[in-house]
């Protein structure tokens, strides 16, 4: 049976309510599982503010657990992707065959087909797909059998949802649904990642590609301080994040000048001497 957290919902008997306030029941099940960091809010900076008026990043999610599967999906749409479930290995190997997903989130033990069968038959019918395997196995043998099938990345239960999450934006780039193609609306400013603008009234300003993922990277996480590493793990992709570098204050610096010459004083990325980068808190 299909599960939706889209404008399609296929399931008869009523979902709940959205992350911010899921059914008790949902999120008691999903905890058993899935290990939520008490230290900060689920998900790790979750979005909180305009944001993502494109067509948004969309992503399959088989798993045969209703209560993780369903809080899986509030987690996804409350990060701003459209997110559609299946329990059932068939049909979701036929969804995946079928429609266009940007993300595939694989569990491995499921009825009628396993995971590792459907992503060895997606990897061979579609090489660009984006696959995350998601599975309770967490040995060496089954890690090495999903890489083998096929998949980008493998998480095991129990997993952070902010590590999921981090996860999911990865291989989202990697395959090319960039998470900087989006829009982010901030103080009247509308960037805009298909066309790699800053729009103020009735100016405009043009910014790189580097440029704007750290705008919508910071905005997507505007709850939270962003570290530099975090950025040059995020944004710029680079496998050692503890090189010494100035290139993200480099960028960071030429973005504020930017956006200055733009829209005037208007509050922009701060500075936490120590820690890291954030956009000014929107009142």
């Amino acid at each position: 049976m299909a599960l939706s957290r889209s404008v399609r919902i296929d399931k008869s008997e009523p979902r709940g309510g959205g992350f911010a306030n899921p059914p008790r029941a949902t999120w008691m099940a999903l905890s058993r599982s899935v290990r939520i960091d008490k230290s900060e809010p689920a998900g790790g900076g979750l979005l909180r503010g305009k944001v993502m008026k494109k067509i948004r990043p969309t992503i399959l999610v088989v798993e045969d657990d209703p209560a993780i599967l369903n809080g899986l999906l509030d987690v996804l749409v409350f990060n701003g992707y459209e997110a559609e479930g299946v329990e059932d290995g068939g049909e979701g190997l036929k969804k995946a065959l079928g429609s266009s997903y940007d993300l595939i989130i694989l569990d491995v033990m499921l009825p009628t087909t396993d995971g590792f069968s459907i992503c060895r038959e997606v990897r061979k019918k579609k090489p660009g797909q984006g696959i995350v395997m998601l599975t309770a196995k967490g040995s060496e043998d089954d890690v090495v059998a999903g890489f083998r099938a096929g998949a980008d990345d493998y998480v095991s239960k129990p997993f952070s949802l902010r590590e999921l999450m981090v996860r999911v934006e990865a291989v989202l780039r990697r395959t090319g649904a960039r998470v900087g193609d989006e829009q982010a609306e901030y103080r009247g400013i509308l960037f805009d990642g298909k066309t790699l603008t800053a729009r103020y009234k009735d100016m405009t300003a043009e910014l790189t590609r580097r440029e704007m993922d750290i705008v919508v990277y910071l905005h997507r996480h505007q709850d939270r301080i962003i570290s530099k590493k975090e950025l040059l793990l995020e944004v710029w992709n680079y496998a050692d994040a503890d090189i010494e570098t100035r290139t993200v204050d480099i960028h960071i610096l030429k973005l504020r000048k930017k956006i200055a010459a733009l829209a005037g004083d208007i509050p922009f990325i701060l500075t936490i001497r120590g820690e890291g980068y954030r956009l000014e808190p929107e009142s």
